[in-house]
């Protein structure tokens, strides 16, 4: 049976991987949408090759650009609105929308039973408690895209599970970090790196605000978050370690010392693959190892002294409520920031910090709290911004 898929955020670094996927299982998969916020060019080129029978463009203004490019037969629809409907109309939606507009793609496709494969952190960092109930959805699955977290699903189905579902006999959930470009720097070393620095990953090939999330390590921190969602484990039994080989994706640790991790090279698509065809496996052996030339393997701690985003995003999550929205929303502000030359790098961590500091402890189990929250961490990173310049 042919599988329809939305592609939303289709140009992005995700969305072009899904596509190759879909390319490398002919007949297996259908696209059904496309999406993107306003790449018009690869938009159009994508939708002349897939043929879906809708694409959404979130940029109205450039709606008149990409209309006369569609092909016959594929109907345009415009807004941030649009990606929520076309989520609904498919039998996976990849939501790879950048940032806290892939919510509304998160919530849409739970709420109708559809399977979500989730690359879009802040849906579950920000919004975790309103996420929650919809995945009790009957039909509803979401399968996590993110390389770690993809590991440790593919990790716990060795786990026994519980009435509830979840697994049962974990110790703990090991997220493995590559350490980014400014492994092995000191708080003093990275007084004045630059953009560009900070946008060389040694291992990962990402969009400019992740690569820089990378960098601080907030993404792991984020990642945490995550995955204290997704799998109900408590933040305390939930670790990071450094990994510059990035081969190992994350591990499970159970509870009679038995340590289970994913291994493969840095490769996108597996992960990506892995949720579309969840719980059968592509036939497409993306990120296949070589182990005839011998393999290395490190491991080690993260700094916290240099890369103070990581315990930020914990005391964010155990904070829970609204604070991981306001973590979430302080962040992008400050990286924002930083990739338009207002602040250093070294600022990210410090306009997170005072940010959250002011944080006033709110209840996040509706859409419009988890909005509230958001807002206030934007606007109280606003004022952290203000104060640097005005010094």
């Amino acid at each position: 049976m042919t599988v329809t898929v939305a592609v939303l955020g289709s140009t992005g670094s995700i969305g072009t991987q899904t596509l190759d996927v879909i390319r490398a299982a002919p007949g297996r998969y259908r696209v059904a949408s496309l999406a993107a916020a306003r790449s018009v060019d690869l938009l159009a080129a994508q939708a002349e090759e897939f043929r879906p029978p809708r694409v959404a463009l979130v940029d109205g203004s450039r709606a008149g650009e990409l209309a006369p490019r569609l092909p016959e037969g594929t109907e345009l629809v415009v807004g941030a609105e649009a990606l929520a409907e076309l989520a609904r109309e498919a039998d996976v939606t990849v939501n790879a929308v950048v940032g806290f507009a892939g919510l509304g793609v998160t919530l849409a496709t739970l709420a109708a039973g559809g399977r979500l494969a989730l690359a879009n952190k802040e849906s579950l960092i920000a919004a975790g408690p309103v996420v929650q109930p919809l995945r009790l959805t009957p039909g509803a699955e979401l399968i996590p895209v993110d390389s770690e977290h993809c590991a440790i699903h593919q990790c716990l189905r060795a786990a026994p599970k519980g009435p509830d579902g979840r697994a049962r006999q974990v110790s703990r959930l090991v997220i493995t970090a590559s350490g980014g470009p400014f492994r092995g720097r000191s708080a003093a070393e990275l007084e004045d790196v630059t953009l560009t620095e900070a946008l060389n990953h040694p291992t990962w090939n990402m969009g400019p605000k992740i690569t820089v999330d990378s960098s601080t390590l907030m993404n792991k921190g984020l990642e945490v978050i995550e995955a204290h969602e997704l799998f109900g484990v408590d933040y305390d039994d939930i670790e990071v370690v450094v990994h510059p080989q990035s081969i190992v994706h994350s591990m499970v640790e159970y509870t009679d010392g038995s340590t289970i991790a994913q291994v493969s090279r840095p490769d996108m698509r597996l992960p990506i693959g892995y949720a579309l065809s969840y719980p059968d496996r592509l036939g497409t052996a993306f990120g296949a190892m070589d182990w005839s030339g011998g393999v290395r393997l490190d491991f080690e701690p993260p700094d916290r002294e240099a890369f103070r985003c990581l315990d930020l995003a914990y005391r964010a999550g155990r904070a829970g409520g609204g604070a991981p929205a306001f973590l979430s929303a302080a962040n992008e502000v400050a990286v924002e920031a930083f990739l338009a030359g207002r602040i250093g790098w070294s600022a990210i961590a410090e306009v997170v910090e005072r940010a959250l500091d002011h944080y006033e402890a709110v209840a996040a189990v509706t859409v419009e709290e988890v909005l509230a929250a958001d807002g206030a961490g934007r606007r109280r990173a606003g004022a952290v911004l203000a104060d640097l310049a005005g010094r």
